[in-house]
């Protein structure tokens, strides 16, 4: 093993990202008691939950008649009959509950004339099973990831949680199929730290940046779902990308599903309002992967927009200043900074683009990881779980309803957090580490410090974007996934010709870089593999040589296990069709059918 030396820490829990699911699972475990150390490699109130505009959802009835069935059927739908529905019904009650919590917690929500939450219609949102449009998501005007994770950073402050900011965690420490703990990196130091823990709960984020163009912050790599596969343990669903209809043509930054909400249209180079072609009921507030596809047709069939007639146009123009400047105040100064336009007088350019992973690490509704032992489906890893967009709970299914994440983000790390309140007591001794534990996590570390081959990370990693991009996009066929598939072989076999130039340990951006992308492309052979693997159409995966969905083959979840090499190997899940309750008996049976 190379000379590095260890700083050790002994928690009760430990917590890796402190996005909205890790703070809110700090935070509750730091009430309980528990001694919590929250790992994240940039500064809490900087993680990408800050990027979340629209609202969260829950059916509060501020702005009309609403029911957690409605919302649980919604979800159950929008998921492609893929979500597990014992996870869905937890997450639907639990919603409003969570929602009030957050408000008391100080989240400043926008409000109605008689002082409620303001709630707005999203995509996919109904009332009565599909009959009307329900008004379901609570905003704080269009910044409410950012108001939510300064709340809950100050809570968990006001707990003593105790944080470790810019620490970059390299690996897990395992022992005979159990997590121990976290291998991490402080960057400002250069110095390696041990957290040993009785629970480590992975809250890292989704992977968008295995894409060229997407709406993910440069921080989304993927980081606990590279762990997880380097542990020899699977990921689950990751055929299922979803691409948000809206993102700035060109930049790919995010213009919320709120601005549709608030009653924004799409146009072709026609002018014409397409959706009312392709979704007549729902019109411009179709779930995200119809709209997705339904903008991508246009463009094919020669009716986008601009000199390329590559993109759309998104109209917020007819809704007037005023409610611009109340409801909307982010997203007008988004436009006019990254597209240059003044959108009280001209549309956005908007193009599809990456925007969140519906598969990730498979857990169950308490947020433990399990993978499959024989004939147990449902087995428990010891000492880890996962949170966020991290995690597959599978809520989502086959493709998330704009405003479900936020609020799978509070409600599974609230139930991490009580679930970890139940099984560990506080201050319980820890077995002593195992001699070589942490010594892979350096052995990898120490390897990509001295990389001296002849490709450069940037370039490997724009290899990689182009190929998902290219070949993994919207539409798929086998032939594309194919050669994305070979492709992306090339670029596993390239990794080792990679080359760090900075030795130091002080801020090494190349090489924390460098670390982030084999995480990178370890999830991006997942999902490329995957999505060759499953011969039909559901959700966000649309196949065109299989353009229809396959209930008989394949209404079961994927399992992947990825080699260092990029093999990948499947196993499959089913999903859960039972609930954890009889209350949601009362759905039409036709509701509750695939």
């Amino acid at each position: 093993m190379p000379s590095y030396s260890f700083t050790d820490h002994s928690y009760d829990v430990v917590v890796v990202g402190a996005g909205g699911s890790g703070l809110r699972a700090t935070m509750g475990l730091a009430e309980a008691g528990l001694s919590t150390a929250c790992v994240s490699k940039v500064f809490p109130t900087r993680s990408h939950t800050v990027a979340a505009q629209g609202g969260i959802s829950a059916a509060l009835g501020n702005m009309g008649e609403d029911d957690w069935r409605f919302h649980f059927y919604d979800t159950i739908k929008g998921s492609d009959w893929l979500g597990d529905q014992d996870a869905i019904e937890f997450m639907c009650k639990e919603a409003p509950s969570a929602v009030l919590e957050l408000e008391h917690f100080g989240v400043p929500f926008s409000r109605t004339e008689d002082g409620r939450i303001y709630q707005r219609p999203f995509g996919g949102m109904t009332t009565h099973y599909g009959k009307g449009i329900a008004q379901r998501t609570c905003a704080a005007a269009d910044r409410t990831g950012h108001a939510m994770l300064h709340t809950l950073y100050q809570q968990s402050l006001k707990h003593s949680a105790n944080f470790f900011i810019e620490f970059f965690a390299i690996d897990l420490i395992m022992e005979d199929g159990a997590c121990r703990g976290v291998v991490a990196l402080d960057m400002a130091t250069g110095t390696l730290h041990r957290f040993r823990a009785h629970v480590t709960i992975l809250a890292t984020g989704g992977y968008g940046r295995a894409y060229f163009s997407c709406t993910s912050a440069h921080t989304c790599t993927g980081d606990g779902g590279g762990m997880v596969l380097r542990a020899g343990l699977p990921l689950q669903d990751m055929e299922f990308v979803q691409f948000h209809p809206t993102g700035i043509y060109g930049a790919g930054c995010l213009i919320t599903e709120g601005v549709r909400g608030e009653g924004g249209i799409l146009r072709n180079s026609t002018g014409e309002r397409f959706m009312e072609r392709y979704a007549p009921n729902a019109k411009d507030l179709a779930s995200r992967d119809v709209v997705s596809r339904s903008m991508t047709i246009e463009i094919r069939e020669g009716r986008g927009v601009g000199p390329g007639r590559d993109h759309i146009h998104l109209h917020l123009e007819h809704l007037g200043a005023e409610v611009i400047q109340k409801r909307l105040p982010g997203i007008a100064e988004t436009a006019r900074i990254f597209a240059g336009v003044d959108v009280t007088r001209e549309p956005i350019p908007v193009l599809p683009t990456v925007h969140y992973n519906m598969g990730g690490i498979p857990c169950n509704v308490n947020g433990e990881v399990v993978t499959r032992r024989g004939d147990d489906v449902n087995a428990v890893v010891p000492g880890l779980m996962a949170v966020g967009e991290a995690a597959c709970v599978s809520v989502h299914g086959a493709n998330r309803l704009g405003s479900n994440s936020l609020l799978d983000l509070v409600v599974f790390g609230r139930a991490a957090a009580q679930h970890c309140a139940r099984r560990v007591e506080p201050g319980t001794r820890h077995r002593p580490l195992p001699k070589d534990a942490g010594e892979i996590a350096v052995e990898r570390l120490d390897r990509y410090r001295n990389a001296e081959g002849s490709r450069p990370t940037a370039e490997l990693r724009l290899e990689m974007q182009r190929i998902m991009q290219n070949d993994a996009a919207v539409f798929r066929t086998g032939e594309t996934l194919q050669e994305g598939c070979d492709k992306l072989g090339t670029t596993f076999e390239r990794l080792a010709d990679v080359r760090v130039s900075d030795r130091s340990l002080v801020f090494n951006t190349d090489l924390v870089e460098t670390l982030e992308f084999e995480n990178l492309l370890l999830q991006a052979a997942a999902t490329i593999h995957s999505a060759r693997n499953r011969t039909e159409s559901r959700g966000a995966h649309a196949r065109e040589d299989y353009p229809d969905r396959d209930d008989g083959s394949w209404l079961k979840h994927t399992l992947a296990w990825v080699s260092p090499a990029g093999e990948v190997r499947f196993d499959y899940r089913p999903v859960a069709l039972g609930t954890l309750t009889d209350e949601v008996e009362s759905i039409p049976p036709k509701a509750r059918t695939y």
